[in-house]
């Protein structure tokens, strides 16, 4: 078991109650965040739907999923402080998340018809595009509750041509469907447009009455071809169910078309889970409480720590098998299990290193920490079990001593293991995730199955201060070119200028709103998020050879 520094005398200290006040505020202020974001389009637009005998995305999926059972929403600052000038897109005009329904997962992607009516920003596109991509990854099935008025046709051509804009989503749910994973749609208020055509590509479609589903709408056909017809005539859920034959279930609202899809979901047979999941034991509880975590790191970074501390309230029996402990000592890895499930675990070590007359910063990856990753990573793909990345990275060491060891070569290697990888991983950013030391511990570009933020993280190519420093010389380089020489007073307001303006981008939910994370999580929530994620990525029982190409020695 790995042991723990600290004391009751440590949690009375100065340190951990101004680590744990710092939370409280930060925690707070997202909460309050937090429930913004779930108004969608606030009260007026919730009580027109209600007004239409509809419910609310949020209410239909508490009542889709099992009753008590947690619903683990993904992407919900999808779109804060975007779009602004449109009034805004809380949540990305979606809710999206995996909850269980009979027991099992299964990814559930709901517009807010709240949010102009449930119509498609190019976030929204990109949440939804995302929410298919995990599910299509890790085989599970998915169920989507339609409401949506189309494309959002100011920003079309945001949404419209791309790779991964609104086309995808239809290219997902065929690819979905010939891998054997599980659709089911529901419409339950507007489906018209090129939208049409997600739900008549999944297996089974609900339709509720009064709803609609159509390419064009009346006012559209008439435009078009001088045709008059009512919105019932043209694609009601009765016309669709008696006449068209699109319809496979008719129902009369949402509650009864809810009933039916979980009905539905009910009947499919049990999905076989990875070979790793089956080595499943019995669960234990960590050691140490969960909620020192908020004394023993702080959210700003301001105070170093041993990631130990925070693996030994995340791991089952805070048992922990170290790999290369005394060597390479940057990068903390080893084995554990979590929630019964066998991981392997890659983490910064945020402690100053201090061995054999060298000083090695904290946060940082030295050529050594990277070759044990590498290799680390590559025992954990003959293991065939799950990689968790903990990240709080400042970056690779720079400077004459690191370049002749070899960083760039050493780095690369550990960028290939990472790239390469077969098994899940699954990243949570713990507070910096800083230049290449992003990629190198599976950032967004390299395919964590789920990649999770705590309100500490930052990201960037380098901290503010660094930057604002780099930015602030070109900008005197530009002035000076003008022949304009600042003064000391203009120099600091320029300064200061950058740095806010940079400091915005670190926020955590400025990268949540751009979906470079999939959900935002507090830290006592950790645990048990990454128990349900380890569930959800288990359905995936496919095995691929790990191939490494030219791999740097």
């Amino acid at each position: 078991m790995l042991p723990t520094r600290l004391t009751d005398e440590g949690r009375a200290s100065e340190t951990f109650r101004a680590n744990t006040s710092a939370w409280v505020d930060r925690i707070t202020a997202y909460r309050e965040t937090l429930a913004q974001v779930r108004q969608g389009g606030g009260e007026r637009a919730i009580q027109r739907q209600h007004e239409k005998g509809r419910l609310t995305a949020r209410e239909r999926i508490a009542r889709l999923v099992d009753e008590g059972s947690p619903f683990d929403e993904l992407m919900t600052f999808a779109g804060w402080g975007m779009y602004e000038e449109w009034g805004g897109a809380p949540g990305g005009g979606t809710v999206t998340g995996i909850g269980r329904i009979h027991g099992r997962e299964w990814m559930i992607i709901a517009n807010d018809a709240t949010v102009k009516a449930g119509a498609f920003f190019p976030i929204t596109a990109k949440k939804v595009i995302r929410a298919q991509t995990i599910a299509y990854e890790n085989k599970i099935p998915t169920i989507y509750l339609v409401d949506s008025a189309g494309v959002f046709l100011p920003l079309q051509d945001e949404v419209f041509p791309d790779q991964d804009d609104f086309g995808r989503i239809f290219y997902l749910n065929a690819r979905m469907s010939a891998a054997g994973i599980p659709q089911i749609s529901a419409i339950m208020g507007n489906c018209v447009a090129g939208g049409a055509y997600l739900p008549v590509m999944t297996d089974a479609l609900v339709m509720t009455e009064g709803s609609g589903l159509y390419l064009a709408g009346p006012a559209l056909v008439k435009a078009a071809i001088g045709q008059e017809v009512s919105s019932e005539e043209l694609g009601g859920a009765r016309m669709h169910a008696e006449v068209s034959g699109t319809v496979d279930f008719y129902e009369p609202n949402d509650e009864a078309a809810l009933e039916r899809v979980r009905t539905l979901a009910g009947l499919y047979a049990a999905p076989r889970r990875a070979r790793w999941a089956q080595e499943r034991k019995e669960v234990e509880e960590p050691a140490y409480d969960v909620r020192d975590l908020y004394g023993l790191v702080h959210p700003e970074g301001e105070s170093p720590y041993d990631v130990r501390e925070v693996i030994a309230r995340l791991v089952d029996g805070s048992e922990f098998h170290e790999y290369k402990a005394q060597w390479g000592e940057t990068l903390v890895t080893g084995f554990a299990r979590i929630g019964g499930f066998p991981v392997g675990i890659v983490a910064n070590q945020r402690l100053v290193i201090k061995k054999k007359g060298r000083i090695e910063v904290g946060g940082v990856i030295y050529a050594e920490a990277a070759d044990k990753a590498a290799r680390f990573i590559l025992d954990v793909n003959q293991m065939r079990i799950p990689l968790l990345f903990l990240q709080d990275v400042s970056g690779f060491m720079v400077g004459k001593a690191s370049e002749e060891a070899g960083i760039i070569r050493r780095g690369a290697k550990l960028v290939n293991a990472v790239s390469n990888s077969v098994v899940p991983k699954i990243t949570v950013i713990l507070g910096g995730s800083f230049g290449a030391g992003n990629y190198a511990l599976a950032g967004k570009a390299y395919a964590p199955r789920l990649l999770f933020a705590w309100p500490s993280a930052k990201y960037a190519v380098m901290g503010g201060t660094q930057a604002a420093s780099t930015l602030l010389q070109l900008e005197v380089a530009q002035l000076k070119h003008k022949g304009q020489e600042p003064s000391a007073e203009e120099l600091e307001r320029l300064y200061e200028e950058i740095k806010n303006r940079y400091d915005a981008t670190l926020d955590p939910r400025y990268a949540a709103a751009r979906l470079w994370v999939d959900e935002i999580i507090f830290p006592h929530e950790t645990r048990e998020r990454l128990i349900r994620a380890l569930e959800a990525v288990s359905l995936d029982d496919s095995e691929e050879p790990l191939k490494t190409g030219v791999f740097q020695v």
